[in-house]
C-alpha cells in the first residue's frame, strides 16, 4: 500500500464538486440538437455530449468549464487530465442521481438560500450586481440564479449522499494499530513542525452605563422602523459594527444549522415575518433582528449589532491583571496551567491549562505551516517556555477585543509517524481509509446499477472507475 497516493485519493473523492462557478465563467458552447429517430428508445443526441450519468448529462463545454474555474480559482493543473476531470464529474452526478432515488432530497429553499449567500458575496466582492453579472457573462440575473441553483442542487445532493455513506463509519483502537503497522516503515508518512500552546485571557468590560447607552440607540432605531417606516436596511449601513454585513445592510441568510451563536440563532427562529426583536445581548456586543423573509426551514434576517465602547481604563485594567498573573507564574507561584484555570476568562481553554485546540481536528498541536497568520504571528518570536507580554486580539466578527499572555507549551519538530506520538492523526488517516473503501464499493455498486454512457471519444479514458463496464 502507497500512503501517499491513498490519501491524495481520499481527499479527491471528498471534494463534492470542482466547479462552482469558481472565479471566472467560460463562454457557453454551442450545442446542435438532433434526434436519433433510428433508435426505439427515442434518445435525445446533443452533439458535444461527453457522458450520461443516469437522469444527467455531462457536456464536453462542462469539462472545459470545469478546467477554467480550477484555473482561476489558483489550483495546480499541472497533473490534471480532461479524463481525470471528466471522472470526477461523473462521480458527482452519479451521487447525485442515487440522492434523489434514495430520497435524500435538497429543498428548494435550502438551494436558494445558499445561491443568495454566494450572490451577496460576490456582489460585495466585485462592486455592484451589474458588474457580477458582466464578470460572470450572464445577461440578467435570472440566468444567473438559474445556472447558480442547478450547480448548487447538484453539488448539496451529492455532498449529502456521500455524507450518507460514510456517515457511521468508525474505526477502533486495534484498526489503528493494523492500518499503521502495515505500513512499510519507509513510506510512513512524515508530520510537519506542530507547536502547542497556551494562553491566558482576559476580556475588558463595559461599565453599565455605556452598555444602556447602546441599548437605547437600539430601541430608538427599533422605535423609528416601526412607527417612522424608518428602513431596517439603511439604519444598518449607517450604525451596526459587524463589518461581514454592513455593505448589505445587516443581511444573512440562514438555517438553524448555520454557525451563528445560540443565543443569536434563539431569537432570529423565534420571531415572524416583518417582526423586530428588542434589544438581545450575545458575546459579540448587542443586536436587533428584523426577520425579512421565511422560506420553510431557512429565512432571511438583518440585524444591526453595537458594542459598547470600552474605556482606555477597562484595557489598561486588563493589561495590568496579565503583567501582574505573567510575574507570578515566573515568579513560580503558580504554573501556566494553575494560572489558566484561576485566572483567565476563556472559558473554552482555561480548564485544559489554557491550552488551545487545534479547529481543524480539535487536536493541540497547529502545524506551523498551515497555522493561521494571526496565531502565527503571535507566538513565532517565543522560545520554548518562555511567557509572552499581553498581546491584544481584536474580534474580527464585531465582538470587543481581548488581551492574552502566551507560552509555547510543547514543540514537535518534523518527524516520520510515530504510534504512540501521533496517534490521533494515525486515527484519522485510518478512518480515511476505511471510509475510502467504503465510498469505492458503494461506487462500484452503484456504477452497475445505473445507466451510464459514455462518448466513444472518451471511452479510452483510463478511468478510476468502471464507467464504461468491461
Amino acid at each position: 500500500m502507497n500512503l501517499r497516493f491513498m490519501t491524495k485519493k481520499i481527499k479527491g473523492l471528498s471534494i463534492a464538486f470542482f466547479a462552482m462557478l469558481g472565479m471566472v465563467q467560460a463562454q457557453e458552447a454551442d450545442q446542435a440538437l438532433s434526434v436519433d429517430t433510428t433508435s426505439n428508445s427515442k434518445k435525445v443526441k446533443l452533439d458535444g455530449i461527453a457522458a450520461v450519468v443516469g437522469d444527467y448529462v455531462i457536456l464536453e463545454s462542462d469539462i472545459d468549464k470545469t478546467l477554467i474555474d480550477l484555473k482561476n480559482q489558483g489550483a495546480s493543473t499541472e497533473d490534471v487530465t480532461r479524463c481525470g476531470l471528466l471522472g470526477k464529474l461523473m462521480e458527482d452526478r452519479l451521487y447525485a442521481h442515487q440522492a434523489v432515488q434514495d430520497s435524500l432530497l435538497v429543498s428548494d429553499d435550502m438551494v436558494n438560500a445558499q445561491s443568495d449567500r454566494q450572490i451577496q458575496q460576490l456582489t460585495q466582492q466585485i462592486g455592484s450586481v451589474e458588474k457580477m453579472l458582466s464578470y460572470y457573462k450572464k445577461p440578467d440575473m435570472e440566468s444567473f440564479r438559474e445556472e447558480l441553483f442547478e450547480i448548487n442542487k447538484l453539488r448539496m445532493l451529492s455532498e449529502k449522499m456521500q455524507s450518507k455513506i460514510v456517515e457511521e463509519i468508525e474505526v477502533t483502537p486495534e484498526e489503528v494499530r493494523q492500518f499503521f503497522y502495515k505500513i512499510p516503515e519507509d513510506e510512513r508518512p512524515v508530520f510537519g513542525a506542530e507547536l502547542e500552546i497556551a494562553q491566558i485571557v482576559k476580556q475588558p468590560e463595559a461599565p453599565e452605563e455605556e452598555k444602556q447607552k447602546v441599548i437605547n440607540q437600539l430601541k430608538e432605531i427599533r422605535q423609528d422602523v416601526l412607527e417612522n417606516d424608518a428602513s431596517f436596511k439603511v439604519k444598518a449601513i449607517l450604525y451596526t459594527q459587524d463589518g461581514a454585513s454592513r455593505a448589505n445592510g445587516g443581511l444573512y441568510s440562514m438555517t438553524k444549522e448555520t454557525q451563528f451563536v445560540k443565543e443569536f440563532k434563539d431569537v432570529a427562529f423565534s420571531l415572524q415575518e416583518g417582526e423586530i426583536s428588542e434589544p438581545f445581548e450575545t458575546i459579540f456586543g448587542y443586536h436587533i433582528i428584523l426577520v425579512e423573509k421565511v422560506r420553510g426551514q431557512e429565512r432571511d434576517i438583518r440585524h444591526i449589532l453595537m458594542t459598547p465602547e470600552i474605556p482606555q481604563s477597562s484595557i489598561d485594567k486588563a493589561v495590568s491583571e496579565l503583567d501582574t498573573i505573567r510575574q507570578q507564574i515566573l515568579d513560580g507561584k503558580y504554573t501556566f496551567a494553575e494560572a489558566a484555570l484561576n485566572f483567565s476568562e476563556e472559558k473554552e481553554t482555561k480548564f485544559d491549562g489554557g491550552l488551545l485546540r487545534n479547529p481543524v481536528n480539535f487536536d493541540s498541536r497547529f502545524e506551523l505551516t498551515k497555522m493561521d497568520p494571526t496565531l502565527y504571528n503571535q507566538v513565532r518570536d517565543l522560545k520554548d517556555g518562555e511567557i509572552s507580554r499581553p498581546v491584544r486580539e481584536d474580534d474580527q466578527r464585531g465582538g470587543a477585543p481581548k488581551f492574552k499572555i502566551m507560552k509555547i507549551s510543547n514543540r514537535y519538530d518534523e518527524h516520520v509517524a510515530d504510534f504512540a506520538k501521533d496517534y490521533m492523526k494515525i486515527q484519522e488517516l485510518a478512518l480515511r481509509e476505511k471510509q475510502f473503501k467504503a465510498i469505492k464499493e458503494w461506487m462500484n455498486e452503484h456504477i452497475d446499477d445505473t445507466y451510464i454512457h459514455v462518448d466513444p471519444e472518451n471511452r479510452g479514458c483510463n478511468f478510476a472507475n468502471n464507467w464504461v463496464k468491461q
